[in-house]
């Protein structure tokens, strides 16, 4: 049922990111491709592609592109994809209870409420543990980084977020970084591979509960 597909939460969270995050960066890389707005969008839409799907394919070199640009990117990596694709990051469902969850504390309501449904609060908390997780993360290795190779926090946070969201880029500077330096790369892949609730319950969970209760 196409109509069903079309009206799907998940699908529209997906193609909001995807079309409003081209449409961004095309407009803010355009003076790299002659002004060109169709040029750039190509660009723009097979990077921001290439990144929610984490499959890793780069069409441009993206320390030509603005900061601005790249700083979207950024946010796509610890993003991802939706659930039960094999993309990284935090999920798209997850940017949709945070933000749904904040939109709800603006206006005073008692739950947060998405698509006309309300949201149960241990999601939110889950969302929101997964979010500080892959934040910590992120931000951890990057200023680690930076202080091992003494290279700008910008561009280790690049590199961060492409290894805690498994998407696989490169600003250019992972080749030339020593062994200590790689190894928190590999430790980020493999911690962003696994996944961020299953690092939570297996780090937090306090025993296995039982299934029998007392009258």
């Amino acid at each position: 049922n196409l109509a069903a597909v079309w009206h799907n939460s998940e699908l529209k969270m997906y193609l909001t990111l995807l079309l409003g995050a081209s449409a961004i960066i095309a407009i803010d890389i355009m003076p790299a491709y002659g002004r060109n707005f169709f040029h750039a969008l190509r660009y723009s839409f097979f990077q921001v592609s290439s990144i929610l799907t984490s499959t890793g394919f780069a069409t441009a070199d993206f320390n030509l592109w603005p900061q601005l640009s790249r700083t979207l990117l950024v946010g796509l990596m610890l993003i991802g994809g939706s659930p039960g694709s094999t993309a990284g990051g935090i999920k798209t469902t997850t940017l949709a209870v945070l933000l749904a969850n904040a939109s709800a504390s603006f206006h005073r309501q008692d739950s947060a409420r998405l698509f006309g449904r309300r949201i149960d609060n241990e999601a939110v908390r889950n969302a929101a543990a997964l979010l500080t997780l892959y934040l910590t993360l992120f931000l951890g290795g990057a200023v680690l980084i930076s202080v091992l190779e003494g290279l700008p926090l910008a561009s280790c946070l690049y590199e961060t977020a492409s290894a805690v969201g498994t998407v696989g880029l490169t600003l250019g500077i992972t080749p030339q970084l020593h062994i200590p330096s790689r190894l928190v790369l590999i430790a980020l892949m493999y911690l962003g591979r696994v996944g961020g609730l299953t690092l939570i319950y297996a780090a937090l969970s306090g025993g296995k509960k039982s299934a029998a209760k007392l009258p």
